[in-house]
């Protein structure tokens, strides 16, 4: 079993990140060693467990099968390790957590670097997503994600000020089609949608009307799950797109986009950390948790 360790700890680093580059940089080994150690373990359990071409790296089934069972174990033994560490009387270990791509004021306005200056011994692994995850099965320390999705069994620490979902264009493309007076209108303009791939259906685009909230089915003419393909087809004038406010921001102010609709976009709560309610929080997470009330405390009071 010893033996089989490294093997295992390579070719779970490859299995995560379909990439012997990737898992390279994070075993801070070369590409070329990562596959060796993964070869040898092959040859030892006589099975095939990564596809490889020149440009991907895919799973087979036995693979799959072992990465499946191996994630939450070796999530258990780094676990275990955390709290070894965390007896030493300050907070250390690998802060994981599931972050959404669009949590700007989490990831972008140095929040974390004060984190990280404030307590060294602290090292963080952010997977950035915005598909839905289960982070007790994934093995996360916690998420950060807008407040209407979190589970009710969550705890919940605010991240961010209330957000707006706005709708948004390029100023040339509003002069060539005109300018949508009510959601319905969008029927008639071409639009930038997000469709995240594991959803059957494109996001129905989301407002509120003397109160009552509603969706707008959207025939969009490109759909994305990724917000930088939106905003530069937006930007680009191909048609309108939704998303928040603090992301399009920048370009509005520069006169690049030009926000529309915007009595049907009322506020709504922004982003939270959350975590698992236990008996005992993890140090490293518990330290987050402070940082981040200290710091909105400091907000409130400037």
């Amino acid at each position: 079993m010893r033996d089989e360790l490294p093997g295992l700890a390579a070719f779970l680093a490859v299995a995560e990140r379909r990439s012997f580059r990737a898992a390279g940089e994070l075993l801070q080994v070369t590409p070329s060693a990562v596959s060796q150690t993964v070869r040898q373990l092959e040859e030892r359990l006589g099975l095939t467990l990564l596809a490889r071409t020149t440009r991907s790296v895919a799973l087979t089934e036995p693979g799959q099968r072992l990465f499946d069972d191996l994630k939450p174990a070796f999530a258990s033994i780094q676990a275990a390790l955390d709290a070894v560490n965390e007896l030493r009387g300050k907070p250390s270990g690998t802060l994981r957590l599931s972050v959404s791509s669009i949590a700007e004021s989490f990831l972008s306005e140095g929040l974390l670097a004060a984190f990280l200056a404030e307590y060294p011994d602290v090292k963080l692994q952010l997977a950035i997503d915005d598909k839905e995850v289960d982070i007790v099965q994934e093995g996360f320390d916690g998420g950060v994600r807008l407040g209407e999705v979190i589970d009710r069994d969550m705890v919940a620490v605010r991240v961010s000020a209330d957000q707006r979902q706005i709708v948004v264009a390029s100023p040339g493309y509003l002069a060539r089609h005109g300018t949508p007076k009510h959601p319905r209108d969008l029927q008639h303009h071409a639009c930038i949608g997000w469709h995240e791939p594991s959803r059957a259906a494109p996001y129905r685009w989301e407002f509120t009307d003397n109160g009552k909230d509603f969706e707008v089915n959207i025939d969009a003419r490109v759909n994305t799950n990724e917000m930088s393909v939106m905003l530069r087809l937006a930007r680009d004038g191909v048609g309108l797109t939704v998303g928040l406010e603090e992301t399009f921001r920048p370009f509005i102010e520069r006169g690049e986009l030009k926000a529309v609709l915007d009595k049907f976009c009322p506020p709504f709560p922004g982003f939270f950390l959350y975590y698992p309610s236990r008996a005992q929080t993890p140090a490293k997470l518990k330290a987050l948790v402070d940082f981040l009330r200290a710091r909105t405390r400091v907000a409130k009071k400037g």
